[in-house]
């Protein structure tokens, strides 16, 4: 593929199927639907972020992803398995966390598909102000669920989500699955919102991120509040109830990459490991995870947390 010819999807999608990738969807870049940049702009303005404050950033890129690639014509979206199966037994960390970093895995795949497809632009992955939700609904992948995750009909949400975005124009684009952003396939489905210990999630309504248990042990910085601590003896870094309790989350025929797997060393943690581990010990466990992101400090706070 130049940067002159169309992009070839059947190509794109059987290159980044070989590379590992779960499922691949195209549309035309521009700006963002206004009902969902006024949405987006509500949710700030409620506070629901709570200390994102990234979230607040550069808010113009993240509606229009021309803005951030010059030239951009096209938006791939990627959606990466990261769902575990059948393990011996879960450690307490959210799925996601149980392997490599993904931000490290993932941009070096989608570097790799880019430079394979020849293609001119970026790759992201929870990298730059993107609506990945958004583009990979846009993309045809799947449809936002009420809990606000996009889910993949009969696969569910334990998927990472990367993008190109790229100057070519592609042969042809995908189309969402629903006419509308805001539009479910939940149905009267609330199995989430009941599975959410902390109402973070409402039958109607958007997520309230500030209550949301992977937002309070991962992205909070101050002590867990005391109406929050009994729920993370289960799982004392992120929180995969939401995603766990919808009725289309299966583990696909493929198994996640080793990479995303956890390690024996890992599954042998019990209690008194984690209560027993100094910073030495979580450096060795977590020196390529995404889990570093909370340093020792967060996650001792959180063991401790769960366990009074």
């Amino acid at each position: 593929m130049s940067s002159r010819s169309l992009i070839d999807i059947q190509a794109l999608k059987a290159e980044a199927l070989r590379l590992g990738f779960s499922a691949v969807g195209c549309s035309p870049a521009g700006p963002v639907d206004e009902a969902v940049r006024q949405a987006y702009l509500a949710w700030l303005r409620d506070g629901h972020q709570g200390e994102m404050h990234y979230l607040e950033n550069h808010l113009e890129k993240r509606f229009n992803p021309t803005l951030l690639v010059d030239g951009a014509r096209t938006v791939v979206s990627l959606l990466m398995n990261y769902h575990p199966g059948q393990q011996p037994t879960q450690p307490a960390l959210a799925w996601y966390a149980q392997g490599q970093d993904y931000h490290d895995v993932l941009h070096t795949l989608t570097n790799r598909l880019m430079d394979v497809c020849r293609l001119t632009g970026r790759s992201f992955t929870d990298s730059a102000p993107v609506l990945d939700r958004y583009w990979a609904w846009r993309a045809g992948l799947g449809f936002i669920g009420r809990h606000g995750q996009l889910v993949v009909p009969r696969l569910g949400s334990a998927f990472f989500i990367a993008e190109l975005i790229v100057q070519e124009e592609a042969d042809h684009y995908d189309r969402p699955l629903t006419a509308h952003y805001f539009d479910n396939l939940c149905g009267r489905c609330h199995r989430c919102v009941e599975a959410c210990p902390t109402q973070a999630l409402q039958a109607q309504g958007p997520m309230r991120a500030e209550r949301c248990l992977s937002y309070l042990s991962i992205e909070q910085r101050g002590p867990i509040p005391e109406e929050a601590k009994p729920f993370l003896k289960e799982c004392f870094y992120g929180c995969d109830r939401c995603l766990r309790a919808c009725p289309h989350l299966h583990a696909p025929d493929e198994a996640p990459l080793s990479a995303f797997q956890a390690s024996d060393e890992l599954l042998r943690m019990q209690a008194s490991d984690w209560a027993a581990m100094d910073e030495a010990k979580f450096r060795d466990l977590f020196r390529r995870s995404a889990v570093k992101r909370a340093k020792y400090a967060g996650l001792r706070r959180n063991i401790e947390a769960g366990g009074e």
